[in-house]
């Protein structure tokens, strides 16, 4: 079974962690949470709801935590995404590509991105 799943407030904090290599608490309550009005302690609280979680991991270095991420916010979004086909769409993802289909924002990079996962997916049906 995957990692737990993550909320959108969890993604986010995770990503901004990425995105920096490497925070201590205190720089992520004055960087993520106050722009968002959320406590250190709540901020410290998520940090740490990830670390248990397994997204986050933590070193210490002279005397200060030091929290990186353990397996980055892709494979978060990929886990939450699979929750999501799991659990509101029966396992179809067809629901999924409806809405993809009709919607009108998708870029050039996303449409090539996804003409070559369907390139992916024919050639393991072809493998197997």
């Amino acid at each position: 079974m995957g990692k737990p799943s993550i909320g959108d407030q969890e993604l986010a904090l995770l990503q901004h962690i990425e995105e920096r290599e490497s925070a201590s608490a205190g720089e992520v309550a004055a960087d993520f949470g106050e722009p968002r009005g959320l406590a250190r302690s709540t901020v410290l609280t998520m940090m740490e709801r990830l670390r248990a979680k397994g997204y986050l991991k933590r070193r210490q270095l002279k005397g200060m935590y030091r929290y990186s991420t353990a397996t980055g916010a892709a494979e978060a979004v990929r886990s939450a995404v699979g929750s999501f086909v799991e659990k509101t769409l029966s396992g179809s993802v067809s629901p999924f590509v409806a809405w993809m289909s009709e919607r009108a924002e998708v870029s050039d990079d996303e449409l090539a991105e996804l003409e070559a996962l369907v390139a992916q997916l024919q050639s393991r049906r072809k493998d197997a």
